[in-house]
């Protein structure tokens, strides 16, 4: 059997003991839903600016050539 060093197993046991309290999974649930809000939010941010792009560059291109004055 492998031995391991005192650090290491009071790291594990402490992993052990925060996932065993509900403080654990309720963190990590968290965790998992902020990081689908995140997925979610950027992929609406994406696909707006490309929506706003698209109607930026068909209004450029309506717009007659040269600048003001």
């Amino acid at each position: 059997m492998q031995k391991f060093s005192p650090s290491v197993v009071r790291s594990f046991d402490s992993v052990v003991r925060f996932l065993k309290s509900e403080d654990g999974p309720t963190a990590v649930e968290y965790a998992v839903m902020l990081a689908l809000i995140v997925i979610v939010c950027l992929t609406a941010i994406q696909a707006i600016g490309t929506n706003a792009n698209a109607t930026f560059n068909s209004i450029a291109t309506v717009l007659p050539a040269g600048g003001g004055s």
